[in-house]
């Protein structure tokens, strides 16, 4: 039954909000920065490369913790500052209200709800990723176990995006994720051990195609 919560909790049909937002793919398409397939591989590359250098010590460390221990503070005030592109800010906050409410409901014993009060509390916004870590620690999901989840996410909603711009095909959008399972492997272990204080960013084109979104004159998705 664990592993079917698990399948169930990366359902893309789970109602986060991720759908709606295209992280900068669609802003990369309108403005040519991605015009060919070769060009999307090497987006997603990047893409999920910046997320392990910058997403997983982040959990990494979250999982070590709860939102009780001093270090936290620090850790959430941290990822806050971090999170430059306004869009992006917005997603991650709203995601993480959504994520807690949704688990809230799925494990009403775990009290998630001093997650939420914890974050309200300190006026921190409660971040998706560290949402997202805090509370499947909670339910009893291991860390490896996350990251991958974590990674598979961002991915599927990555190609789900390009199938919906029309840029892609949706038996070619499952080929690539299939592929790209691959990759999975050399940056879990390339991020293995690392904390919060090792997390970097490396791609910084997809900062300025994320806030490149606010000038596509006709949008599909969200930034």
């Amino acid at each position: 039954m664990h592993f079917a919560r698990l399948l169930h909790l990366v359902d893309s049909a789970i109602p986060t909000g991720s759908f709606a937002y295209s992280y900068g793919l669609e802003s990369s398409l309108t403005f040519g920065l991605i015009t060919t397939p070769v060009a999307l591989r090497n987006y997603l590359y990047s893409y999920l490369q910046q997320a392990g250098s910058a997403e997983l010590p982040f959990i990494h460390s979250t999982f070590h913790l709860t939102e009780k221990s001093p270090e936290f503070q620090t850790l959430a005030e941290e990822y806050d500052a971090q999170v430059l592109v306004p869009g992006l800010y917005k997603a991650s906050a709203v995601q993480g209200r959504n994520w807690l409410k949704l688990l809230a409901t799925f494990y009403p014993n775990a009290e998630l709800e001093t997650i939420t009060n914890w974050f309200a509390a300190q006026e921190i916004p409660p971040h998706f990723t560290l949402v997202f870590a805090l509370a499947l620690q909670r339910v009893g999901f291991a860390l490896e176990e996350q990251k991958a989840m974590y990674l598979h996410m961002l991915l599927r909603d990555q190609l789900s995006a390009a199938i919906r711009l029309g840029f892609l095909g949706p038996l070619e959008g499952h080929q690539l994720q299939h592929d790209f399972y691959a990759v999975f492997e050399h940056i879990l272990a390339a991020q293995e051990g690392r904390g919060f204080g090792e997390a970097s960013r490396s791609a910084f084109m997809l900062d300025v195609a994320q806030v490149l979104h606010e000038d596509v004159y006709s949008r599909l998705f969200q930034n």
